[in-house]
């Protein structure tokens, strides 16, 4: 799967004339989003010599024990490779990263039954799937070419067709103990909003 096959069903519901587009296109755009930034992080893991397919388990279990978001996997992402995602992403950055904030705190507020302090209308939230699908494919464009990963194929545990990629990573992985200290140093939500 692709950025443009995974956007598909946002487009489907954006081209829908259900009254509930903006919020819904918004919602699985968000989903969307922050599933390829976790999978781009564990694409980077599984590319550490000492894991192999018998390791999978045990790495998913690993992660779902620990409560990490959005930034978390940013953060971890940025302090085990050599570039971050500010530097996947590109010059647009600086504005859409605070976009994704806000997307994920309108969201959060959303699924609550909340509302926001910003009174969203339909177009706000469109613009928002806008922005969205621009850090998605920025990322998956860099991730590509980066990585050989865009965060959209399914199925993250697998080798990178780049080899030695984890010879270009900051942090050094021998085992799953590893792997749960780094999540729990680096990306639970405590410390991943600090840095």
């Amino acid at each position: 799967m692709s950025y443009s096959d995974e956007f598909k069903t946002v487009d489907l519901i954006t081209d829908s004339p259900a009254e509930t587009r903006g919020v819904d296109a918004f919602a699985l755009s968000l989903i969307k989003a922050e599933r390829q930034i976790r999978r781009l992080f564990t694409f980077l893991v599984y590319q550490f010599s000492c894991f192999h397919q018998a390791h999978v388990s045990q790495l998913r279990d690993t992660l779902g024990s620990e409560k990490v978001y959005f930034e978390g996997f940013e953060c971890g992402f940025n302090t085990l490779f050599s570039r971050t995602a500010e530097d996947l992403v590109g010059p647009q950055y600086a504005r859409l990263r605070p976009r994704m904030k806000d997307a994920i705190d309108f969201r959060n507020k959303i699924f609550h039954g909340q509302l926001t302090s910003k009174y969203l209308s339909g177009d706000d939230l469109f613009a928002l799937v806008a922005d969205i699908r621009t850090w998605c494919e920025a990322l998956a464009i860099a991730g590509n070419s980066t990585i050989g990963y865009d965060g959209f194929a399914r199925n993250s545990f697998r080798k990178s067709p780049i080899t030695d990629l984890s010879k270009n990573y900051k942090v050094e992985f021998m085992s799953v103990a590893d792997y749960a200290h780094f999540i729990r140093q680096h990306m639970l939500r405590h410390r991943a909003t600090a840095a």
